[in-house]
């Protein structure tokens, strides 16, 4: 591992500060907070960078040593790709 990885990491405020916006049959419904509590809220976030799998679950782990301990998903980000070269 190299040092470097952490990319990023911010709190989530609690769901009374927020809305839901959904979008279906083509109409956008507008929900505000406080949303019910579940199991499976996300409290925030990190980016990391790694360059396979198992690289980000040993980072993850170094993590939550710092963060005091936890649940985390890891999940790979989008990356779109680049632009064919001589385009804009």
């Amino acid at each position: 591992m190299t040092a470097g990885w952490l990319v990023a990491t911010e709190g989530c405020l609690p769901g009374a500060a927020g809305a839901r916006v959904r979008l279906a049959d083509g109409k956008f419904t507008v929900t505000d907070g406080p949303f019910a509590e579940t199991k499976e809220v996300v409290g925030g976030f990190a980016i990391i960078q790694a360059s396979s799998k198992q690289e980000a679950i040993a980072h993850t782990k170094l993590f939550l040593q710092v963060a005091g301990g936890g649940e985390t998903e890891i999940r790979q980000l989008y990356e779109a790709p680049a632009a064919a070269s001589g385009t804009p």
